[in-house]
């Protein structure tokens, strides 16, 4: 994607994730959680947040109240709201006398851009509602320095009806808008109409033009991009897309493909390396796993499988990678599957600190190990940690730090409305002494884990510093029943750390001890650990 000759030298970027991301589905921020995005989207250097729309509820009445009080380096935060209700006078309307009470210096308000919307959503005139739009900005525009107007459904209020669309953003223009958004609300809209329309757009209107896309169709990305290479100097997104129904533009891909791809500047210089850790923490401020298959800043972004690619990458990046991943703050990442070649072992086995180039043969019989293991359930791609000790073993450098006499696993249910309780009993050797552990637990693999920490734990007193932090059970075939074959996958943690480790049984308690087992071999070898004697 070239930029053509409207395409502007730079955008403003308009965050509303605290409005339209806070609508999806599955997410609802504390009025903590809205700070802290603030402080995350101004260190971005994002030049405005909207901050949700202040009469809608007292929680956002409170968020206003906090957040114009904090030191912003880059933001200006924005308050949302419509047009004035048709039944009442611009100053009498409590929405638009909440926008003025909340304290923010910028606003922006929605009205009807689709005739069909007008007429059948609010039931009003036509005429009327155009001069909903012009008095409401006007009359926010007097108040105010900046005033945007959202010209809602805008793409397919054009193709029902382009003169009555246009109108509506002459009305807003009148009042005295400083950007006329297009929006694309239903998100239906194609980059070859989003193009043309922008570009009549930009044709009839002096005031500059905005963009706000949806991804119902899967464009809102493309739809985005197409409106700055058509003129549009302002877009606005959510970070990851997060929004209604299925998302809004993801601005995080927005911004790096305007940088990298279009030429134009989205964020002050150097910034755009703070994607990734802005999308990640975007991630557990709004309590959602991180999608590791997002585009630029996902993990999945620059890894690599096939042994094929992994073996020209290693000559020459750009024969699988379109950008540098430290340009948006992300890794490149070599995994390990059945997919893999010697060059992904030799490439592991470096981020380890491990060189196997001059043994062909131990790297060819790690490959082979890789597969049939695959082949039984394994996976190593989420469990680094288990893979480097299969190197550690396959070379004769792995340390043995203790020995499992025996483990057993009770749970004992003794009416039908009473509690289950669970009990492990672990008995290990370390050296030449020999201890027994009994612990109660909720559920076995969390008695398991207390047992077995509780009996090596006398030996190696750091393995009190980390936890486990994520537990993952997979099904592998169903043609068995409960009998069939399941995958564990283990994420462990301590406060600078975290590590995967991986076990595969028809029973889910050896997996799980197999997965546990390695997770604290694991760190055990990577802190050096040496046994102490045991407390009596």
């Amino acid at each position: 994607m070239n930029p053509s000759a409207t395409t502007p030298a730079r955008v403003d970027i308009y965050d509303t994730t605290l409005r339209d991301g806070a609508q999806s589905e599955d997410i609802s921020f504390s009025v903590q959680d809205k700070l802290r995005v603030v402080r995350l989207l101004d260190e971005l250097g994002v030049p405005y947040i909207e901050g949700g729309w202040p009469s809608s509820n007292p929680k956002e009445m409170s968020f206003f109240e906090q957040v114009l009080g904090m030191d912003l380096k880059h933001a200006r935060v924005t308050a949302f709201g419509s047009t004035h209700k048709a039944s009442v006078a611009v100053e009498d309307d409590r929405n638009v006398a909440g926008l003025l009470a909340c304290g923010a210096d910028v606003l922006t308000i929605f009205g009807k851009s689709w005739n069909f919307h007008v007429t059948e959503a609010l039931g009003i005139p036509l005429e009327r509602n155009l001069e909903l739009i012009r008095d409401t900005v006007a009359y926010l525009n007097a108040h105010r320095s900046q005033v945007f107007f959202d010209a809602e459904h805008f793409f397919d209020g054009y193709k029902a009806d382009p003169e009555y669309a246009l109108a509506t953003l002459a009305a807003a223009q009148e009042g005295g808008a400083q950007a006329l958004v297009l929006c694309d609300t239903n998100g239906g809209a194609m980059p070859w109409e989003v193009a043309r329309i922008v570009q009549v757009v930009r044709a009839r209107m002096a005031t500059p033009i905005g963009i706000h896309t949806h991804n119902d169709g899967d464009m809102a990305v493309a739809n985005a991009l197409e409106a700055v290479r058509a003129g549009a100097t302002h877009v606005q997104g959510t970070v990851n897309g997060y929004g209604e129904r299925c998302g809004n533009a993801n601005l995080l891909s927005v911004i790096a493909n305007l940088e990298l791809k279009l030429g134009v500047k989205a964020l002050p210089e150097g910034r755009i390396k703070r994607l990734k850790e802005t999308s990640a923490r975007l991630s557990e401020l709004a309590n959602l796993p991180h999608n590791k298959h997002l585009p630029y800043v996902g993990d999945a972004a620059f890894a690599h499988k096939g042994g094929i690619h992994v073996s020209a990458v290693e000559k020459n990046a750009a024969t699988y990678e379109h950008v540098a991943p430290e340009t948006v703050g992300n890794r490149r990442r070599v995994l390990i599957s059945d997919y893999s070649g010697r060059s992904n072992v030799l490439y592991k086995a470096k981020e380890f600190g491990i060189d196997l180039t001059d043994q062909s043969q131990l790297s060819a019989d790690l490959v082979n190990q890789i597969k049939e293991l695959e082949a039984s359930g394994f996976q190593f791609e989420g469990a680094e940690a288990s893979f480097e000790l299969l190197i550690h073993k396959a070379r004769g450098s792995y340390r043995r730090f203790f020995d499992l006499l025996s483990y057993r696993v009770i749970v004992d249910k003794r009416s039908a409305n009473g509690r289950s309780v669970t009990e492990a009993t672990v008995k290990v050797r370390v050296g030449e002494t020999e201890h027994l552990t009994a612990a109660e637990g909720d559920g076995p693999v969390n008695a398991l884990d207390l047992a077995l920490r509780g009996a090596l734990a006398r030996f190696y007193p750091v393995i009190n510093d980390f936890k486990l932090v994520d537990y993952k059970v997979r099904v592998l075939t169903g043609t068995h029943g409960t009998a069939s074959r399941v995958r564990v996958v283990i994420e462990s943690a301590d406060a600078g750390d975290s590590w995967g480790t991986v076990g595969v049984s028809t029973n889910i308690i050896q997996a799980s001890y197999q997965a546990l087992v390695d997770a604290i071999e694991y760190r055990l070898m990577t802190t050096g650990a040496v046994a102490g004697a045991a407390e009596a």
